[in-house]
């Protein structure tokens, strides 16, 4: 990576960071946001309006929706996927977009695993059942390290055996060989919130006793697999990242200790970043609930970065420039990451340029955009502009007043 430049002052959210062979232009990353617009997995124009302006309002890279590496792999009919050849073209489109705006594009793979079949996320991902037929929309099952009935599901998950690994890990191979025909730049593993490869993590999801379960080593095993799949499929000059739950939800198995072991091998396999998240699984244990205080993963992301000597970003609970800044100053995190605050404001990193001080602010925004701000600037300048006699009687004479 790259770090701050020792010849100027500039603020380290605004500095370039280079990964491999690509550099981003700052530090700001748009976090995957599923938005449960997609049609049969593939992106419509709610795609393109939502991205597109998130592009726009300067972030250094801009990631997709969780993306599903096969169909039965999807929460929802209307989750995102890349598991056909057609769905190309319409990412393609998406990754033109924000590269033509100057941010990196990113695409996050993943397979919900037991979490599939259900509704999106505004009828709080209620169970399929068999009245759904009638809607088009009939339930199907699930796969799972374990066949548990730990999710209101109409299904019990299928336990994967050896064949569905396989099959698996041949999906995120050819999802990641799409991803750069799609003209990604940047592919991130989802091993956390509960989707398939965190359930082979954590032992409350993980009952298994073959050579996919029982000690940490063996519940690595699938995610490791499908790491080393995924970096085998992509160019070596683009970097590769991998989110992951530092730790369980609350009643949960999987620590902050495990996570700095699985960043560590991750690491050794290729992995160039490691994206920290939390929760996903929950249990009976006496592990507590992650308070949602301001910047409330950035201590995971501190100590697995400092522990396992390798890249981290920083996400949750991140909505002030300072606060973002001071995160990097720290030590704590490589990037930081957003989601609902730029969907509550898409041109937050214009507005932390000016917080910290940038000289030219509108300079993170395209041009479009760009140079009427500055238009504007300057005329607050102009002599007319100053207040005071000179513009009241400017206005009186327009006015048709005297």
């Amino acid at each position: 990576m790259t770090g701050p430049s020792d010849t100027t002052n500039r603020p380290l959210l605004f500095t370039p960071v280079t990964i491999r062979g690509l550099t981003a232009p700052n530090r700001i990353v748009v976090a995957p946001m599923c938005q449960y617009h997609s049609d049969d997995g593939g992106p419509t124009d709610w795609q393109m309006m939502h991205l597109g302006r998130l592009a726009a309002g300067g972030s250094g890279i801009v990631f997709g929706e969780e993306t599903a590496v096969e169909a039965r792999g999807r929460k929802t009919y209307a989750c995102a996927g890349l598991y056909k050849d057609e769905h190309v073209p319409a990412y393609r489109r998406l990754t033109d977009f924000i590269r033509e705006q100057g941010a990196v594009p990113a695409i996050q793979l993943g397979h919900a695993g037991r979490k599939a079949s259900c509704h999106t996320a505004r009828e709080d991902w209620r169970p399929l059942h068999d009245g759904d037929v009638d809607e088009g929309m009939p339930p199907w099952q699930g796969l799972a390290p374990s066949a548990l009935d730990q999710l209101p599901r109409r299904f019990v998950p299928r336990e994967m055996d050896r064949d569905d690994i396989r099959t698996v890990l041949d999906a995120f191979r050819v999802a990641t060989l799409r991803s750069g025909e799609a003209g990604y730049d940047i592919v991130e593993l989802h091993a956390a919130h509960g989707y398939l490869i965190h359930q082979f993590l954590s032992s409350v999801s993980n009952h298994r006793t073959d050579a996919y379960g029982g000690d940490i080593q063996g519940r690595m095993r699938f995610a490791l697999e499908t790491a080393e799949v995924m970096r085998e499929a992509w160019p070596n000059d683009k970097p590769v990242f991998c989110r992951i739950s530092a730790v369980d939800g609350e009643g949960g198995t999987w620590t902050l200790d495990d996570s700095v072991i699985l960043a560590r091998e991750l690491k050794d396999r290729g992995m160039d970043l490691i994206d920290v998240s939390s929760g996903g699984i929950t249990g009976d244990s006496e592990m507590p609930q992650v308070p949602r205080v301001a910047g409330y993963q950035v201590g995971f992301s501190d100590r697995i970065r400092r522990d396992a000597d390798v890249m981290t970003i920083a996400v949750g609970g991140i909505t002030d420039a300072q606060q973002a800044e001071d995160i990097l100053q720290a030590g704590q995190a490589d990037l930081v990451a957003m989601a609902r605050e730029l969907i509550w404001n898409a041109d937050w990193p214009a507005h932390a340029a000016k917080q910290l001080g940038i000289e030219n602010p509108f300079d993170v925004m395209p041009e479009e955009y760009a140079f009427r701000l500055r238009q504007r600037e300057a005329q607050k300048t102009m002599p007319i502009n100053q207040g005071g006699a000179e513009t009241e009687a400017a206005m009186q004479a327009l006015l048709g007043e005297k």
